[in-house]
């Protein structure tokens, strides 16, 4: 637990001194999702409709752009090869990787999601749905990320195949995240998608890390 501490704390301090990847996560997902008022027309119903699928595509799209420097800066300057020599697991640093990722884009997302739902003219019914899905999904997308950026690490134009890698493992999560929050504003039951939600978390929990792990280790022999 020190160690993975240390690792989350590391990370950190490496992005808010760069600060750049969150900034241009944040940028995307909020110039984006303004982007569409213009597109589709100031009709406060068509916007209310298309809020919960706007808000989760556009989240999804922008937590993607940070992805193929999870592990690339640490394998360029030789850092990923000595944390591999240290006695701690490659799989502690897999996941403190991914908690500084998700700190540092997800929950920055999901901070802002609500504000950008108010210039959408969500149903005020749906912003609990969209907290929460928001809250389970995003550490998902960056648990599922960590395994494609591992996946595709030291490859030639590897933020394409990292995208085509991610994103048919991104859908569940985007059906379900819009599920939720479609039928919160319409009045319905939406524990079923949060258990969905929940349930696939629980699952990248354990096996992201494993299957990051087992793919760094292959890309540094």
């Amino acid at each position: 637990m020190k160690r993975l501490i240390e690792i989350i704390r590391r990370d950190l301090r490496l992005a808010l001194r760069q600060g750049s990847d969150s900034v241009m996560v944040v940028t995307f997902f909020v110039l984006t999702v303004i982007l569409f008022p213009f597109g589709i027309g100031p009709e406060a119903n068509i916007l209310e409709r298309v809020s919960p699928g706007v808000l989760w595509v556009t989240a999804l799209l922008a937590s993607m752009l940070s992805l193929d420097r999870l592990f690339q800066a640490d394998y360029e300057d030789g850092s990923l090869e000595l944390l591999a020599l240290t006695p701690t697991a490659l799989e502690i640093l897999v996941i403190g990787k991914v908690a500084a990722h998700w700190l540092t884009t997800g929950l920055p997302l999901m901070i802002a999601a609500p504000v950008l739902a108010v210039l959408l003219h969500m149903n005020g019914d749906g912003f609990v749905a969209l907290l929460v899905t928001m809250l389970l999904g995003t550490p998902t997308l960056s648990l599922i990320g960590a395994m494609g950026a591992a996946l595709v690490l030291g490859a030639r134009r590897g933020g394409v195949l990292l995208s085509l890698l991610v994103l048919p493992l991104y859908i569940p999560v985007l059906i379900f995240g819009v599920g939720a929050i479609d039928s919160a504003v319409q009045g319905l039951d939406y524990s079923a998608q949060l258990l969905l939600l929940g349930g696939i978390l629980l699952a990248a929990l354990p096996l992201a890390p494993l299957a990051a792990a087992a793919a760094l280790r292959q890309a540094l022999e």
